[in-house]
């Protein structure tokens, strides 16, 4: 009996549809929040980084890390006096949100052995998000979806945003990438 109720749960588990776990939406919130306090409010992190920490909202769950794999770093010429924050969500998976005090951008990755698409597409959808970041454009190639948005409160910030178009995607690659850039005046 104890076999058959175990394959029975088993079974049930793989037959219910893709969901967003809150950890893993408080995690990638937290990435996107703590670009925009990066980028948008520089005395946050200028004197240290306790106000920073506290304005982002995730506590023990964001530390500062030394270094992170090369899958999670920006695009080569951002790549300048960087920081690396580690954003831990659940056991297998999380986020990384790479920020610079030289150049004005914040780059997030997002992995791990838990599918994130369903997590990330509830925070792009929600009012919190949306009342935040304007939706410019979206593209899509093979199945990853791409969406650029200009922040509402600071036109000059944009962020490029790609993701899974659909749950159940591959595990074994970032899962999700963004890329912000704040627009100087000339």
């Amino acid at each position: 009996m104890r076999y058959i109720l175990s394959a029975f749960l088993a079974s049930a588990a793989f037959a219910l549809p893709a969901q967003a776990e809150p950890n893993l939406e408080k995690g990638f919130d937290g990435a996107l929040q703590g670009c925009e306090e990066w980028l948008l409010n520089p005395a946050s992190w200028a004197d240290g980084t306790g106000s920073f920490i506290k304005a982002v909202g995730l506590g023990q769950q964001m530390g500062l890390v030394e270094s992170v794999e090369e899958v999670n770093l920006p695009p080569k010429q951002l790549r300048r006096a960087n920081h690396y924050w580690r954003i831990n969500s659940t056991p297998t998976a999380g986020y990384v949100l790479v920020v610079s005090d030289q150049l004005p951008m914040c780059h997030i990755t997002g992995g791990g052995g838990t599918d994130l698409q369903p997590s990330v597409q509830t925070v792009l959808t929600s009012p919190k998000f949306t009342a935040r970041w304007q939706q410019l454009k979206t593209s899509s190639q093979g199945d990853m979806a791409t969406t650029t948005f200009r922040n509402r409160q600071d036109p000059a910030l944009s962020i490029i945003i790609s993701r899974a178009k659909a749950a159940d995607q591959r595990l074994d690659r970032v899962q999700v990438l963004a890329t912000a850039t704040y627009q100087m005046g000339n």
